[in-house]
């Protein structure tokens, strides 16, 4: 399932290129187009949610492995410690509708984040 609108479905449909670093039969994480941190990617999911509360019981494996994909990733770029948050709905900061995290690294991480 993914939405025309969407350009995160755009990318895994490989209409719009995008700078994979990693990529299976259910996710695809690249690097983002306006990094926020010297490590920035974002992994989601190829099917399209626009967010978590969209996130199906039977789905909640597929969060997991999201998590894992980006503590491997930050582990494969050898940064000493980054943040993996995902933003939810705009008050929350979320622009992109379709449900992605950001893997941050390669900088000292401050809190509050927002």
């Amino acid at each position: 399932m993914s939405d025309p609108s969407c350009i995160f479905c755009r990318i895994v449909s490989g209409e719009i290129p995008a700078k994979k670093i990693y990529e299976d039969e259910q996710i695809i994480a690249f690097h983002d187009l306006e990094p926020q941190a010297p490590l920035h990617i974002l992994i989601t999911p190829k099917e399209h949610i626009p967010d978590l509360p969209h996130v199906k019981v039977e789905q909640e494996e597929l969060l997991g492995k999201m998590l894992l994909v980006g503590s491997r990733l930050a582990e494969g770029e050898g940064v000493k410690g980054y943040r993996i948050v995902a933003n939810t709905r705009s008050q929350g900061g979320q622009t992109v509708f379709h449900l992605h995290f950001h893997l941050l690294g390669g900088r000292q991480m401050t809190w509050p984040p927002g």
